[in-house]
């Protein structure tokens, strides 16, 4: 008979597993930013900069720490690091912790809001198109969702933004609000301008659990508990959400949890397109202005948000399946 590892001892394996992970996840952070073409200090002062003097250049490098060796940068970066020291901004000309702190809110606000959305909108659809499999409304909502699914999402984005945005004007163009309202109002205008933000990702979570709902329900759907739930005369709406949708959703949930990371990274293009002032935004402006602290900043919270949702379905894991451990 197979022997399985205590609970606590196979968490404790995988979690050391995830810190190794973030170890190596951490070093890369430092080491590509770097790797890119230019000079920080260049993008700060711009043209003059070739007409200032060396000292001044020289002075300004070893403030931000860029005269050291690449070593010397590296200890320093992890010693920083986790006293909460993550370096100033040249391009937001604040702290990078309250730079990325202020603008993961504004991602976490259009994340967060799609996966749940998302989730229940593929659980609804992929259960009605399994029910009714093979037939107009099965053949339409899939041929819908695998057309999401197979579109990048930026390529969406702009598609709606053009057609909803700029074309029939029923939506801003972009940014959070449109002026200087307060309370409720500003609540209403925040909600009118991540309409099309949120719809996109919602859909785009959804294509691909859509599949993941109408498999699992039609897999269970000659299964007894269904056939005598109908037996006794329940109505097929009942049958399918209390009884063949309520055992189908085990997929479903994992799913979610793994697809975090996609999820997000999804977002972040979205986010450019819609001028969104999320992590997405950050980045892109931060990519072209050199500016090294944020980027390491941004993408270890970013690879931190991964970790966090893919380490939490791995315990979810170890409890309930003893497989796994």
């Amino acid at each position: 008979m197979e022997r399985h590892r205590h609970p606590v001892a196979a968490i404790a394996g995988k979690t050391m597993r995830y810190l190794i992970v973030l170890f190596i996840i951490m070093s890369l952070n430092f080491l590509l930013p770097r790797l890119m073409p230019g000079d920080p200090i260049m993008n700060i002062l711009g043209e003059e900069a070739y007409y200032g003097s060396a000292q001044v250049l020289q002075e300004l490098k070893a403030q931000h720490g860029l005269d050291q060796p690449l070593y010397t940068q590296y200890i320093r970066y992890f010693g920083s690091f986790f006293q909460g020291d993550w370096g100033y901004s040249f391009l937001c000309m604040r702290p990078v912790l309250e730079a990325v702190s202020l603008h993961l809110r504004w991602t976490l606000a259009l994340v967060l809001p799609a996966i749940f959305l998302g989730a229940l909108l593929a659980a609804v659809a992929g259960a009605l198109a399994a029910w009714y499999r093979q037939s107009k409304l099965d053949v339409g909502l899939s041929a819908f969702f695998l057309f999401c699914y197979s579109m990048p999402t930026y390529w969406l984005a702009m598609l709606l933004l053009f057609i909803f945005g700029f074309q029939l004007g029923w939506f801003p163009l972009g940014k959070v609000t449109g002026g200087d309202a307060s309370g409720l109002a500003y609540l209403l205008d925040v909600g009118w301008h991540m309409f099309l933000p949120v719809g996109l990702l919602v859909v785009s979570k959804a294509a691909y659990d859509f599949l993941v709902v109408r498999n699992s329900v039609v897999s269970i759907y000659g299964e007894d508990y269904v056939l005598m739930a109908q037996a006794k005369g329940l109505s097929q709406m009942a049958v399918l959400f209390k009884h063949a949708l309520r055992n189908a959703m085990a997929p479903l949930v994992t799913v979610t949890a793994i697809q975090f990371g996609a999820i997000l990274s999804g977002a972040l293009m979205v986010e450019i397109v819609f001028s969104w002032p999320g992590m997405g935004t950050l980045i892109f402006e931060a990519i072209g202005a050199r500016d090294y602290p944020v980027l390491q900043g941004a993408f270890f919270m970013i690879a931190v948000c991964m970790l966090t949702a893919n380490y939490i379905a791995d315990m979810i894991y170890v409890w309930l399946d003893p497989r796994t451990r």
